[in-house]
């Protein structure tokens, strides 16, 4: 069942960084199921997909998902643009993933409170979402192909934010 992102919201500790993703019209129940996995995996606080043009939760999304399906809340939103508005009010940093991104993903600023958001297998990220992005990131390609699947991406991503987020931990932990 989805919930709504008031109440992935709600469930977030106060002590804790918000920590969300986003997929920009991910059409692939498997990639779907993947990211939830990686989500729950990564420790992201839920999923956030669109109404239209996304692929619905299903037995198959949760049979890719490992059952992580019943522990990664996902919201499903009318409009995923005015979603990040609201997200940026909520105080969240809005980093997109993206070939043409000004930096690299692991030179990013991630521990903080922050969503990722993953483009669709075809094309990527949509422009008004790209658009609202305080962030646009890329992946390093050494290789013939120019992208990398959606759920991989989503993992490189959010492994990423828990791993500067411990380096963070430990850095202020260090100085107390």
């Amino acid at each position: 069942e989805y919930v709504s992102l008031e109440n992935i919201l709600a469930g977030i500790s106060p002590q804790e960084q918000p920590f969300l993703i986003l997929l920009d019209e991910i059409n692939d129940p498997h990639n779907l199921g993947a990211i939830l996995r990686t989500a729950d995996a990564a420790g992201a606080h839920g999923v956030v997909i669109p109404r239209r043009r996304s692929a619905p939760l299903t037995p198959t999304v949760a049979k890719s998902s490992a059952g992580a399906i019943e522990y990664v809340p996902v919201a499903r939103v009318a409009n995923l643009p005015q979603t990040i508005e609201t997200l940026k009010e909520q105080g969240l940093w809005i980093v997109g993933a993206d070939p043409a991104g000004q930096e690299l993903y692991w030179d990013a600023p991630l521990e903080g409170p922050v969503a990722l958001v993953i483009g669709g297998e075809d094309k990527g990220l949509g422009r008004l979402v790209k658009e609202r992005c305080d962030l646009l990131v890329r992946l390093p390609m050494s290789g013939h192909v120019n992208s990398l699947n959606a759920s991989v991406a989503a993992a490189l991503l959010a492994y990423e934010v828990l791993r500067q987020r411990r380096v963070a931990s430990n850095e202020r932990t260090s100085d107390s």
